[in-house]
């Protein structure tokens, strides 16, 4: 992938993406989806400005949506040579947190389905008091529709993710300044 490549959302992530928009405020989920990815250039200014570093640029990531404090969810392009489905889902929050929450898009996918978005998936701070996951049939019907393959508990979705790229915080830490 490239950093000038197409900014259109493929089909599975359009589909998940808009029934989240009407999710918003309604199952205190903090994640707030965007309509297409941030283009190269505001990936680069966000990136630069998160990291304080002006060395780097966001030719790794594909933004896609942000919680309520503008931490971002995005693709990291990790993986040479496979297209975006196969790139983890990682979290940059806007106190620096980060965390990989999901090993490729179909896991996301039954993330999203299981009631969890980026933010609850990365990090260990409890959400609203009250707040538990609550299962989204229409999610779980685009995740079934698109990934059926991928279908798994948020908790092993989420230790998976860990697990494979237990370097991330580690990486990003490292482009900081």
């Amino acid at each position: 992938m490239t950093a000038n490549e197409d900014r259109q959302f493929p089909d599975a992530l359009a589909a998940a993406m808009a029934v989240r928009i009407e999710c918003i405020g309604e199952d205190g989920v903090d994640f707030e989806p965007y309509e297409c990815f941030l283009s190269a250039d505001e990936t680069t200014d966000w990136f630069r400005a998160w990291t304080g570093n002006t060395d780097v640029n966001g030719d790794e990531f594909r933004v896609f949506g942000q919680d309520g404090t503008g931490g971002y969810a995005a693709f990291w392009l990790v993986r040479p040579g496979r297209g975006l489905a196969q790139q983890p889902v990682v979290f940059l929050g806007s106190e620096g947190e980060t965390g990989v929450v999901a090993r490729d898009m179909g896991a996301f996918l039954w993330l999203l389905a299981d009631g969890f978005g980026p933010w609850e998936a990365a990090t260990s701070d409890e959400p609203e008091p009250d707040w538990a996951p609550q299962v989204n049939r229409d999610l779980a019907a685009v995740a079934e529709r698109f990934a059926p393959n991928h279908r798994a508990p948020a908790a092993a979705i989420i230790e998976q993710a860990a697990h494979e790229f237990s370097d991330f915080d580690d990486t990003i830490e490292k482009l900081c300044r």
